[in-house]
């Protein structure tokens, strides 16, 4: 790793800490109840003395976020190539990618429960929808953001339109699309998150609902911090694809200003 990197890890880990001693400080020190803020020392007693009950709902809102995120990136994807290749599809679909991102997945939830059930289809078809719609424009931007100077040369060489997607369009749009990427694996936890809050008897969107309604606050800030980390680690999952794959992209350091040596 480069030393900026390891900056970056070491001043997230002292600030994660710095936070959660603060926050058992201040409950402590005021004597907050239980059943309003638990201290993080209370909130991690919680997830060790029942390690399966997490892991295992854990486990089922991976699986739903995964299955939903790998969906909405094939479907992503191919419509939005069919988008750049056809004057036709764009009429067609464009407006119902935008109508589908508008309507609120949490008044459509309920009807793909009532459509497919309150089994895991339902669930990743809420985080599909709540996640294609970045991974759609990022591929139609990267597509026709492409040089006209490569494009000609394709066309000099004599490539035809399969070699000119291939060679030149769709590596060109791999750094927008991986962009995409990245924001639709957050949203598909949050869909997987909003179909387990409509109906569902397993998941930490399910834990977080449960224990709600038993006042067990520190089982729903357990489920909740997990969220957050199961989210972080996808999203770093993404990234660590793309450098892989596409080394020659604009990496995030050369994106976001660093100040300071």
């Amino acid at each position: 790793m480069s030393a900026i990197r390891w900056r970056d890890i070491i001043i997230t880990v002292v600030t994660v800490t710095a936070v959660a001693l603060l926050w058992e400080l201040i409950v402590r020190v005021f004597n907050v109840p239980l059943f309003l803020v638990p201290p993080p020392s209370r909130i991690l007693d919680e997830v060790l003395q029942r390690p399966e009950l997490y892991a295992t709902h854990t486990w089922v809102t991976l699986l739903e976020t995964l299955l939903g995120f790998v969906l909405a990136t094939v479907f992503g994807i191919v419509m939005g190539i069919l988008i750049v290749y056809s004057r036709l599809l764009q009429g067609i679909l464009y407006p119902i990618v935008v109508v589908l991102q508008i309507v609120p997945k949490i008044a459509v939830a309920p009807l793909l429960l009532i459509w497919l059930g309150y089994g895991l289809q339902s669930k990743l078809m809420v985080a599909l929808l709540v996640a294609f719609f970045p991974i759609v424009v990022t591929t139609v931007t990267g597509l026709r953001a492409v040089e006209q100077d490569l494009l000609d040369l394709v066309r000099v060489l004599k490539g035809g339109r399969w070699q000119e997607f291939v060679k030149v369009r769709f590596p060109y749009a791999l750094p927008f699309i991986f962009s995409g990427l990245k924001v639709a694996i957050t949203l598909a936890v949050i869909g997987a998150i909003i179909g387990e809050f409509v109906g569902s008897n397993s998941g930490l969107g399910y834990l977080v609902i449960a224990a709600n309604a038993e006042l067990r606050t520190p089982m729903s800030f357990a489920a909740l911090i997990l969220l957050s980390v199961l989210g972080l680690a996808l999203f770093g999952l993404i990234v660590a694809i793309e450098r892989l794959l596409i080394p020659w992209g604009v990496t995030e350091e050369e994106q976001l200003p660093v100040t300071g040596a």
